[in-house]
């Protein structure tokens, strides 16, 4: 299933490895460290750059992982997957 996450961004919920809170993550410099290297190495996608960023979603994709910054709490991520699980 598609799952948005913000702007005009959707990925499918089977490429999703972890959805993580930008506030509570980036305290620690090992996370800070990865989201810089990724950012180097092209992996990052900014989903709405001029907003404030709530969350990352770590996703590897057939082209390889990517980190998608996105505006959206994982709490709403999070409800928007499991909205999408059959019942």
């Amino acid at each position: 299933m598609f799952i948005h996450i913000g702007q005009d961004t959707v990925i499918t919920d089977d490429e999703i490895i972890g959805i993580f809170d930008m506030e509570n993550t980036t305290v620690m410099k090992s996370t800070v460290d990865y989201l810089n290297t990724a950012e180097k190495n092209g992996e990052v996608n900014n989903v709405a750059p001029f907003e404030l960023p709530k969350s990352f979603v770590l996703s590897n994709t057939k082209k390889g992982r990517k980190i998608h910054i996105s505006p959206v709490s994982v709490g709403t991520i999070l409800k928007r997957t499991e909205s999408k699980i059959p019942t």
